[in-house]
């Protein structure tokens, strides 16, 4: 039994795995990935109380496991922990949208300009095979896989700009962002602007110009801002 078990529960759904030398996911990570992705896609909605209990039986996962999912989700800003109240998902703010948008537009843009200068063609090739893939899902209306690879898109450049630190800042504003992309990504033709923005911000690394760039990234952020707005 493992710190974050309790009697009777394993780190790992399935031993057999580990004695194959397969990655091993504990509970907790499972548990965090599945209550996550029913908050990013508003299965469980802003503002909605949540009970460990039920969680825990829907996911067919223990309490422990749950409980460490929750503390999680709450330090990503996901869950609000509300004292002799319980947890509910965190509601949705515009003071809070607005303020996520201001700082991903000052990280995005120094991103970007970095991924201009120092990209190597195996970093614009992945962002090309990215931007193929959301066009297909754009076709067919995929509305989760599009919100995937739009992070998958935003995880590409921070990964590019060869600064350790932008993928962790950047990779927990786009947690916070995420189920702000699922509701943006359901108006009509949204679809297709992401796609044409995102080439833009790839046309701009392309040629090695950080001014387009961040031309590019700053009316893609803004874009969604405003659809968001719209929406409220």
């Amino acid at each position: 039994m493992t710190a974050e078990t309790s009697p009777g529960e394993t780190d790992d759904a399935t031993p057999a795995r580990r004695r194959r030398g397969d990655p091993v996911v504990s509970l907790r990570d499972t548990a965090y990935e599945a209550i996550k992705r029913r908050i990013i896609t508003c299965d469980l909605k802003p503002g909605e109380v949540l009970s460990e209990g039920v969680l825990s039986s829907e996911l067919g996962i223990g309490r422990t496991p749950v409980h460490q999912a929750i503390d999680r989700l709450a330090a990503d800003g996901l869950i609000d922990v509300l004292p002799r109240k319980g947890v509910m998902v965190k509601p949705i703010s515009l003071n809070e949208i607005f303020d996520i948008i201001d700082v991903r537009l000052v990280n995005e843009a120094f991103c970007v300009r970095r991924v201009a200068e120092l990209a190597e063609p195996a970093d614009i090739a992945r962002l090309c095979e990215n931007l193929d893939a959301t066009w297909e899902a754009a076709r067919s209306r995929e509305i989760e896989t599009m919100m995937n690879l739009d992070r998958a898109f935003h995880a590409a450049l921070a990964a590019s700009s060869r600064n350790s630190l932008l993928p962790d800042i950047m990779g927990n504003l786009h947690d916070r962002s995420t189920r702000l992309w699922f509701i943006s990504l359901r108006s009509n033709e949204q679809h297709v602007r992401v796609c044409e923005q995102h080439a833009a911000v790839i046309e701009g690394i392309r040629n090695r110009d950080p001014e387009q760039a961040e031309k590019a990234i700053r009316e893609h952020i803004e874009a969604f801002r405003d659809n968001i707005v719209r929406q409220f």
